[in-house]
C-alpha cells in the first residue's frame, strides 16, 4: 500500500507540474494582436475660405477588436491658431467590439483678412487596448482673401489743378503718397456714432473703422464694404483733422473719383472749429463735394447753418456731368473759393453755386471762422436711402490730394 500510494503521488505531481507550465504560457486564453488604429487621409491642403467650413475626419480600426479602444483626440496649434483660424476640438472615442470607425468635426473659420497661408494639426494619442499607426493631419488652410487695395481700379484719366494760383500762397497740402494717414493732420473717427450721435445723426448704417482707409500709388481710398462690424451690416472709413489742421479763408482744391450704387454717400466737407463750444448747425457746415450714388453724375455743394438744429437751414445746388458719364469714372477737382463772407463752390473751375449772408434768412452766418476737414464715406443715411439688390461692393472714393491756398 505504501509503494502503491508513492507512484500515485509522483504521477500526481508530475501532471501538477506540466499543467502549471501551460498555464504561465497562456493564463488559459487564447493571445490576440492589438489592431491597428488610423487618421484617415493624407495631409490637407485648402483654401480658407469667407465663410466657415466643417471638415470630416474620419479614425478607422484595421480590425474588430474583441475590447473596447478608447483613443483621445485633439487638435494643435502651427502658424494656424485656435479661435481665428479654427474652432478646437478634442475628447475621446469610443469603439465598442462590432465598431471599426468613427468621425471628428473640425470647423475652419473663414474671414476677408489678407494674411499668410496658416497651417495646424489635428492628433489622435493615448489609445487603450489598440496600437496608433497614423496619430496625425496637418491641414494647411491657403489664404484666399484678395487684399482690399486690389478692389480699387485708380483711374488714369480726369481734370487736375495747378500747385500755385496768382495772388495765393499754397499754406497745407497732403498728396497722400505716404502708407498711412500723416497723424500731424488727421485722425480717425470710430464705430457707429452710439451712444450720442447713433448713426452719425443721419441714420447712417455704416461701421467706421481704420482697416477701410488704403493707400496705393500715392492716393488716399476710402472703402465702403459689405461685412458685418458691430452690429452694422457695413464698414467704412472717417476722419478728420480737428485740433489738428484748420483754416478760414482761401482755395481749396480736392481731386477725387468718386464711389457709385444706390446707399452710397462720399463726401468731402468742414465743420466749423467751434463745434465743441456752440453745437451744429451752429458751428456751420461746408460740404465741398457730396454725392449720392443713385445719381453717379451729380454732386452737390452745400451750406448748413443755424442758430439751433430746431432753426437748422441749408442752401445747396448741384452740377452735373454731361449725360453717360459717372464721377467714379475719372478724377474729378471740386473747389471752394471762400472769403470773408462769400463761398463759392467750383468743380473742375465751373462755378456753380454761392452763398453770402444775405442768404441765411436772418439766421447768424458762421463761416467767418476756422473751419476743419471731414471725409467719409457713409452707407444708408437720410439723404441716399438704404443699398438695394443692385448695389455693389466694395466701393471706393480715391482722393489724389487735398490742398488749400491763402492770399
Amino acid at each position: 500500500m505504501k509503494f502503491m500510494n508513492a507512484i500515485t503521488l509522483t504521477l500526481i505531481m508530475s501532471i501538477g507540474l506540466i499543467t502549471c507550465s501551460e498555464d504561465d504560457k497562456s493564463d488559459g486564453l487564447p493571445t490576440t494582436p492589438k489592431p491597428g488604429l488610423s487618421l484617415v487621409g493624407d495631409d490637407l491642403v485648402m483654401p480658407e475660405g469667407d465663410t466657415d467650413t466643417t471638415l470630416v475626419f474620419k479614425i478607422r480600426l484595421e480590425d474588430l477588436s474583441l475590447m473596447n479602444v478608447v483613443v483621445s483626440y485633439a487638435t494643435f496649434d502651427g502658424t494656424a491658431e485656435a479661435g481665428s483660424d479654427y474652432t478646437a476640438t478634442s475628447g475621446k472615442l469610443l469603439f465598442s467590439p462590432s465598431s471599426k470607425e468613427k468621425e471628428i468635426e473640425v470647423v475652419i473659420r473663414g474671414d476677408l483678412v489678407k494674411e499668410a497661408d496658416e497651417s495646424f494639426e489635428l492628433r489622435i494619442f493615448d489609445a487603450a487596448n489598440a496600437d496608433i499607426i497614423k496619430d496625425r493631419i496637418v491641414i494647411t488652410l491657403l489664404n484666399d482673401d484678395i487684399n482690399p487695395a486690389d478692389f480699387v481700379n485708380i483711374p488714369q484719366t480726369g481734370y487736375t489743378t495747378p500747385e500755385s494760383y496768382d495772388g495765393y500762397t499754397l499754406v497745407w497740402r497732403d498728396e497722400f503718397d505716404g502708407d498711412g494717414l500723416d497723424p500731424a493732420n488727421w485722425a480717425h473717427e470710430l464705430g457707429d456714432g452710439c451712444p450720442n450721435l447713433c448713426g452719425w445723426g443721419n441714420n447712417e448704417l455704416q461701421y467706421y473703422q481704420p482697416e477701410n482707409t488704403l493707400f496705393r500709388d500715392g492716393y488716399l481710398i476710402i472703402q465702403a464694404r459689405e461685412e458685418s462690424v458691430g452690429d452694422k451690416s457695413y464698414s467704412a472709413s472717417r476722419f478728420i483733422t480737428k485740433d489738428k489742421q484748420a483754416f478760414q479763408y482761401g482755395r481749396i482744391d480736392i481731386r477725387a473719383a468718386l464711389p457709385e450704387g444706390k446707399g452710397l454717400w462720399p463726401a468731402l466737407w468742414m465743420l466749423g472749429a467751434n463745434i465743441d463750444q456752440v453745437g451744429w448747425p451752429a458751428c456751420g457746415e461746408i460740404d465741398i463735394m457730396e454725392l449720392t450714388g443713385e445719381r453717379p453724375n451729380r454732386v452737390l455743394g452745400t451750406a448748413h447753418f443755424g442758430a439751433s438744429v430746431a432753426q437748422h437751414q441749408f442752401r445747396t445746388a448741384a452740377k452735373f456731368l454731361p449725360s453717360g458719364k459717372k464721377f467714379s469714372e475719372e478724377f474729378h477737382v471740386f473747389s471752394i473759393i471762400w472769403q470773408e463772407d462769400r463761398i463759392e463752390w467750383y468743380m473742375d473751375d465751373e462755378l456753380y453755386h454761392t452763398f453770402t449772408p444775405a442768404n441765411t434768412a436772418g439766421q447768424p452766418y458762421p463761416f467767418n471762422q476756422p473751419f476743419f476737414f471731414i471725409f467719409n464715406v457713409a452707407v444708408g443715411g437720410n439723404l441716399p436711402g438704404s443699398p438695394d439688390a443692385n448695389t455693389r461692393f466694395p466701393q471706393n472714393m480715391i482722393v489724389d490730394y487735398v490742398r488749400v491756398f491763402q492770399r
